[in-house]
């Protein structure tokens, strides 16, 4: 089957779970006319449907081939990348004063979860060209800017995060890529990346590539490390290319999933040094690189939405068709579709309640990070970049790690066909075991959200959260509406364990690190069943009330669902942070026996 991507679940989870509109009517997005948010997301959907969904599982048998530094992706899948640019979807949110549509970030995300659900492969190369035009514009000089940042935005170039080497990944300090200062300002870098997605293709004339290196007179670890903007082709006074650069794809991963997406290790010196220049100060690049894994860290959770959201599709549509059994009191002559068993709805529910779940958490990161940069008051802005850092580890975590679950339950509901690759199912689960890897895996999100998150100011930004989060559950429980069940009670059970699971966190750190770190896991899976349920309320309340939403009652269902199956964890979750300590930190008798 073919993906559709679901515009209304989407704008209800923006406008109102995620609160687009209301930082519209604050003034936090100028004149941004919200009348066009639907408009381009149909668009966006016809797109995805139409072009990008009918190559996925072409790329995904295809691959890509590499022969003699040259990368050759799957058929159709340059004259797809250049109806997408001639469309304009590598601009939506991209600057005005160079090319880019000024659309809220928000709204691309939206479209980065359409992408990533019709074709996740394909959608990894314009996930990281965004990553590279926020750090050159947030980092680079008018020169660069000048160069590089208008083809990057409209598409015509794309570009590149380098920053793994065999003996650095997730310790970025342990990097051995050096640079050296030219006498005309620019830079020769030497050096080996691994893993680097897109970094050879046949889609564009020029990559850019955005490396980390180090000086020889740099300090150790992370404070002697630089970002270099490295283009493929050097580019000359009038703006056209020029010689090649001494950067080359010389080698290609064979992976689990995601086939159609190049997975390059790239050499980098051989003929003299690949000539590169200075994104930021020297010894600085930490910050400039940061500015790229936001962004990117939000992104790799759409990306996890997006494949739940497909898997989830693709097993509705097979439940509604596959007969299997009897309903309870059919006659036995009788053979049923598998949506009528208990069972298999529970799945079903799991799988779309877990997506929606995830989708308006990576949403209201993306609306926090727009109110971060639009806002005019500082202290609105001050607050929306803290609220935006806290939400991040923990969209991109629990986002990515529910696009496995949910793809993994698509896998079951198919049964054994959806062992076999025919279906279709397994490629879902095989593309999204990647997301809670890279772009910082799940484990380091999660220390993130422990020690620079909840730590700082005592809590305060995970307080400010859990009572805006209250006030959810008390509009639930004056509702009055049966159809809510136990939703009130569950979710304030949930933040009741939050709380006390923050707490103890708060206490544990200063003197009993390894504790908190033990339990950070288990933390953020809790936060984000917490966050998630009272979430789904707050859309359900809005949709009883809006007209035009169709059947409303759907999104009651929903919320409670979760509520009473999902958000019911947070106890026992609270349990393993507060009570699993001893345990994980007493595990050498066993690992190391």
């Amino acid at each position: 089957m073919t993906y559709r991507a679901p515009i209304n679940d989407m704008l209800l989870a923006l406008n109102h779970g995620a609160g687009l509109n209301a930082a519209v009517a604050a003034g936090h997005y100028g004149n941004y006319d919200s009348e066009i948010t639907a408009a381009v997301l149909e668009e966006a959907g016809r797109f995805a449907s139409e072009v990008l969904a009918p190559l996925n599982r072409v790329g995904d048998s295809n691959g890509i081939k590499l022969k003699d530094g040259k990368v050759t992706t799957s058929p159709g899948w340059p004259d797809a990348y250049q109806r997408w640019i001639a469309a304009g979807w590598n601009a939506v949110s991209g600057a005005e004063a160079y090319g880019g549509q000024g659309l809220p970030l928000a709204l691309n995300a939206v479209c980065t979860e359409i992408w990533a659900a019709s074709n996740v492969a394909f959608g990894l190369c314009p996930l990281l060209t965004l990553s590279a035009i926020e750090a050159l514009d947030a980092h680079g000089s008018e020169e660069l800017k000048n160069i590089y940042l208008e083809k990057l935005i409209s598409g015509e170039w794309t570009g590149t995060m380098q920053l793994t080497e065999p003996q650095a990944g997730s310790d970025v300090g342990a990097l051995r890529a050096r640079a050296e200062r030219a006498d005309d300002g620019s830079y020769r870098v030497f050096g080996t990346k691994i893993f680097i997605t897109y970094g050879e293709h046949d889609m564009t004339d020029n990559i850019v590539h955005f490396v980390l290196a180090r000086l020889p007179d740099a300090p150790a670890g992370t404070k002697g490390i630089s970002l270099f903007l490295i283009p493929k082709f050097l580019v000359n006074a009038d703006g056209s290319l020029g010689a090649r650069n001494d950067i080359y794809c010389s080698g290609i991963e064979h992976k689990l999933g995601m086939h159609a997406a190049p997975t390059c290790t790239m050499t980098m010196g051989d003929n003299g040094g690949a000539i590169g220049y200075l994104i930021g100060e020297e010894n600085r690049g930490m910050q400039c690189m940061f500015t790229m894994m936001n962004q990117a860290r939000l992104c790799v959770g759409l990306e996890g939405v997006g494949l739940a959201d497909r898997a989830y599709q693709q097993a509705l549509a097979f439940a509604q068709e596959r007969k299997q059994g009897r309903a309870v009191g059919e006659k036995p002559s009788k053979s049923d579709p598998i949506i009528v068993h208990p069972d298999v709805k529970r799945m079903l529910l799991q799988m779309r309640a877990m997506t929606a779940a995830a989708r308006t958490i990576s949403y209201a990161t993306a609306v926090a990070l727009d109110v971060s940069f639009r806002a005019s008051d500082p202290a609105v802005k001050a607050a929306a970049a803290t609220r935006a850092a806290l939400l991040t580890p923990i969209a991109k975590a629990f986002s990515t790690d529910i696009g496995n679950e949910v793809a993994s339950l698509g896998v079951q509901i198919h049964g054994g066909m959806g062992f076999i690759e025919e279906t279709g199912a397994a490629q879902h689960l095989r593309d999204a075991r990647i997301t809670p890897i890279y772009e910082g895996t799940n484990g380091i999100q999660a220390i993130d959200l422990v020690t620079r998150k909840l730590a700082p100011n005592g809590g305060e930004a995970v307080w400010a959260l859990i009572g805006e989060l209250t006030a959810i559950v008390d509009e639930v429980e004056a509702s009055n509406d049966p159809a809510f069940g136990s939703t009130a009670a569950k979710l304030r059970e949930g933040l009741a364990a939050l709380e006390r699971a923050s707490n103890w966190l708060l206490q544990r750190l200063p003197n009993q690190p390894n504790d908190a770190l033990a339990g950070a896991t288990p933390y953020l899976r809790l936060f984000g069943s917490a966050l998630g349920g009272c979430m789904l309320a707050s859309e359900a309340l809005a949709a009883r009330t809006m007209e035009g939403i169709g059947d409303a009652q759907r999104y009651v269902t929903l919320a409670r669902f979760f509520a009473e199956n999902v958000t019911v964890q947070a106890t026992a979750l609270e349990r393993t942070v507060t009570e699993g300590a001893d345990a994980v930190t007493g595990a050498d008798a066993v690992l190391l026996a």
